[in-house]
């Protein structure tokens, strides 16, 4: 199976929804549908804000308690960055189907239960943005997300960005962050054993990841092979709504 190391996405292919995205980086492909405001049951309803429902679909079999921490761990992250205040009593619905996942994940398309949770989570927090933002839900930021394994290499640690399943197996402690199109943390997840050094090491990488190119007190942009790859993911997100955009006005 060929890893892509380029992300890819697809907006709006879904007849029957408000938004949709099909997200594909680092082995992992996850439809996405996000439909809402819409009406919500009443004993669910909230007098305030909207309801935020995140629904996790493995590529076999049915969801189990893997996927319910998965959507928990979504649902908590997209309730900060949607506005909920502006659609009280309302339900907004995301669903994330697995379609593909890296070798190893699946053994005769059944779940390997023992795997960790966290690997699949930047693709599917990806995914979900991208399909409430197909569905023209307002955010008050986007996000993007990156995967990091703190792996031992003879009397060092040594830290691997977007590490592939063998490593993750291999590696001491495995850590996810997110972060807002501000440059904000937004969500942190580990697992392992990890020092508070190790932590604020991936912590810092994650940041030159995601977060926007610092400058330098000249004025010029400091800028290392980190920094680019994460300003290749918001330039993706951007890029990907703009050839959406330009291709819904063609016709004008």
């Amino acid at each position: 199976m060929t890893i892509n190391s380029e992300p890819e996405a697809l907006l709006s292919h879904l007849q029957n929804t408000d938004g949709s995205a099909t997200f594909s980086y680092n082995g992992y492909t996850i439809v996405g549908a996000a439909n809402g405001p819409i009406e919500v049951q009443r004993r669910d309803e909230l007098p305030e804000e909207a309801v935020v429902d995140v629904i996790v679909r493995p590529a076999a079999g049915v969801g189990g308690t893997r996927e319910r921490h998965l959507e928990s761990l979504i649902q908590s992250t997209l309730r900060q960055i949607i506005l909920i205040n502006n659609f009280p009593r309302t339900l907004i619905q995301v669903v994330l189907q697995v379609t593909t996942a890296p070798e190893n994940e699946y053994v005769n398309a059944k779940l390997v239960q023992g795997s960790s949770n966290l690997p699949i989570l930047p693709a599917l927090l990806q995914t979900a943005v991208l399909s409430l933002l197909s569905a023209a839900l307002p955010l008050t930021a986007t996000l993007t997300s990156t995967s990091l394994a703190v792996i031992a290499d003879g009397q060092s640690n040594k830290i691997v960005v977007n590490p592939s399943p063998r490593e993750i197996e291999t590696s001491q402690s495995f850590h996810v962050f997110s972060f807002t199109s501000h440059d904000e943390l937004i969500l942190a997840e580990s697992e392992g054993s990890f020092t508070m050094k190790e932590w604020n090491d991936t912590f810092a990488v994650a940041q030159r990841q995601c977060c926007s190119p610092t400058a330098t007190a000249d004025g010029d942009t400091a800028m290392d092979d980190d920094s680019l790859a994460g300003t290749g993911l918001k330039q993706f997100i951007r890029s990907t709504l703009e050839g959406k955009i330009a291709s819904d006005l063609h016709w004008k």
